[in-house]
């Protein structure tokens, strides 16, 4: 299946750019996600264990299921002051 995955903040500003395509099989995870952003997008992966993922607008856990109409969105923690 194919996947657009949304990024936001850093995590777009490192890519260059506001989505990322991926291709994944079907059972896939968001910790799969996350390995296929890395793999597109290397430069992502100093903060791949900080990243924090949302699935239809709720945060994911690592082992949360991805199915074929999901939105996926990417993004580091946010801190405020």
């Amino acid at each position: 299946m194919t996947i657009q995955v949304l990024l936001f903040a850093e995590a777009k500003q490192v890519a260059g750019k506001p989505t990322v395509e991926i291709e994944l099989p079907k059972s896939s995870t968001v910790d799969d996600v996350l390995d296929r952003i890395v793999d597109t997008v290397p430069e992502l992966l100093p903060m791949k264990s900080s990243l924090l993922v949302a699935v239809n607008n709720q945060f994911a856990s690592r082992d949360q299921t991805i199915q074929p109409a999901d939105t996926v969105a990417c993004f580091p923690p946010v801190s405020g002051g």
